[in-house]
């Protein structure tokens, strides 16, 4: 009796889940309900037509090619841990857990939200939670930091991308979900959390300790580094990343006064990823016109393409993207979609590889589903899935340490040498004066030092081609020395 209402039970579950409207979901790029995802979720209605079960319903399931010897070994397995198991469980948990299991096991990324994880994806909307700021995911069944945010107790910490996180609390993640996990990790501003990490090249265990605070998820930040190079650091992508952005470029070229902005740095090392459409109206503020990135799934209705408008905030200015193994997802989509338009210069380390759009689809007003629908493609057609952005120029994260101490003999400092007139001002027009940026970042001081190199190059072929604009013009003269006197001696 008990198995045939399992069965029962369960193909009612599956007839409201095959009748629900896909087109209603939300794309997002984002990994897993993590703790700095800010995400929309639309209401999705559940198809109310099928309040009961019958045999009928269930007669059309099995001719659905569901695999009902399967689906009545899944109710045994009900029945057996309802009998067995050494606690009581609630059926509820038990399907849940069914259903977290089905969802779970078909890649990293998709989930199923309960009611915490589901109201927790709403606040993130919000830009301000209580936690200590990490972006995580899973890799092999392992619980992985993608980035910290900027200015968060977890970056204050050190912690890094790639970092594995193997207990919580003095409680191992080995076998937790990513909903635990964000759960455990979020909390009261104030409270205190015991992370234990795993790192690359460390031989033990880092303890890590951290006191939770509100996150606020502001996803731009920007500054001038020299006169006339810009730096745009954005975080995260949400909603408003777009229009923060616009903001901080003319800020930049308010600053920049009449001389304009020489080249700016888009910086999204660490930067795990957002919406979508926060992705695609970034990389539009700087490509004019054409694809910016295309989506293909198996329902017609994931198959999505993304194009620039000529509203565009930086049409001609160089620009350098920094990219590292934290840069994922929607990060990807605008290095990439910069990188295939050869708009900018890719540099850097290659990118986490996260090229999937996951669709929030809610069960109800309190649950729902996260479930990777689709694939997303460069302008050039490349998939990033599992592969990443690779820069155009390689620079590994690092210190410079400047060398000091030591003389050179220089031909100033040989007796009588020979004094150079121009010499001063030749400095002014043409030196590239020192950073101390790349003392503390040395990737960012190598794409400000490739900036500085597009410009010389830039004007030196500008006073190229007007030496040899006035070179043709001198010539074409001496051809034809006074063409009113050779008249006047016809």
């Amino acid at each position: 009796m008990l198995l045939r209402h399992v069965a029962s039970t369960l193909a009612l579950s599956s007839a409201l889940l095959l009748t629900m409207p896909a087109t209603a979901a939300e794309p997002t790029t984002d990994t897993a309900p993590a703790e700095n995802a800010p995400q929309d979720a639309p209401a999705m209605p559940v198809d109310t037509d099928h309040a009961a079960a019958s045999d009928a319903d269930s007669e059309a399931l099995s001719q659905g090619n569901l695999p009902l010897e399967d689906i009545q070994a899944l109710a045994q397995v009900f029945e057996r841990i309802k009998q067995a198991y050494v606690d009581d469980v609630d059926d509820q948990t038990l399907l849940r857990n069914a259903m977290r299991g089905m969802l779970e096991g078909l890649d990293p990324h998709s989930n199923y939200l309960d009611e915490d994880a589901f109201r927790t994806l709403h606040e993130m909307t919000e830009g301000e939670f209580g936690g200590i700021g990490i972006e995580v995911g899973q890799e092999d069944n392992r619980l992985m930091v993608i980035s910290p945010i900027d200015n968060t107790p977890a970056s204050r910490a050190g912690l890094q991308p790639r970092d594995l996180i193997i207990e919580i609390d003095g409680k191992s993640t080995d076998g937790m979900s990513l909903e635990e996990a964000v759960g455990m990790m979020r909390g009261e501003p104030g409270s205190e959390i015991e992370l234990t990490l795993l790192r690359e090249g460390e031989d033990a265990p880092i303890e890590v300790s951290l006191e939770r605070d509100n996150i606020h998820a502001a996803s731009v930040s920007s500054r001038m580094l020299t006169p006339g190079y810009g730096y745009l650091r954005i975080s995260q992508f949400q909603e408003n990343t777009a229009t923060e952005t616009r903001e901080a470029i003319e800020s930049l070229k308010k600053e920049a006064g009449d001389n304009g902005l020489s080249g700016v740095i888009l910086d999204l090392r660490n930067n795990p990823g957002g919406l979508l459409d926060g992705a695609v109206n970034v990389a539009d503020l700087f490509i004019d016109s054409g694809l910016v990135v295309y989506t293909k799934g198996r329902l017609p209705d994931s198959d999505m393409q993304f194009e620039a408008n000529a509203d565009t905030a930086l049409p001609q200015t160089p620009m350098v993207v920094l990219i590292n193994g934290g840069s994922a997802s929607a990060a990807e989509i605008v290095a990439g979609a910069l990188q295939d338009h050869h708009r900018a210069v890719v540099l850097g380390t290659e990118s986490f590889g996260k090229g999937s759009v996951q669709s929030v689809m809610p069960m109800d007003d309190n649950t729902g589903i996260k479930l990777t629908t689709a694939l997303y493609y460069t302008p050039g057609g490349r998939s990033i899935q599992a592969e990443g952005i690779a820069p155009d120029v390689t620079v590994q994260r690092g210190r410079l340490e400047l060398e000091t101490g030591g003389f050179e003999i220089r031909e100033a400092n040989l007796r009588g040498h020979l004094q150079n007139a121009r010499g001063e001002q030749a400095q002014d027009e043409e030196a590239l004066p020192d950073s101390p940026i790349a003392t503390d970042d040395y990737q960012l001081g190598e794409a400000l030092n490739l900036l500085r190199g597009i410009n010389v190059f830039q004007r030196s072929g500008v006073r190229r081609h007007e030496a040899s604009a006035s070179t043709e013009a001198s010539s074409d003269d001496s051809d034809h020395p006074d063409d009113t006197q050779d008249s006047t001696d016809q």
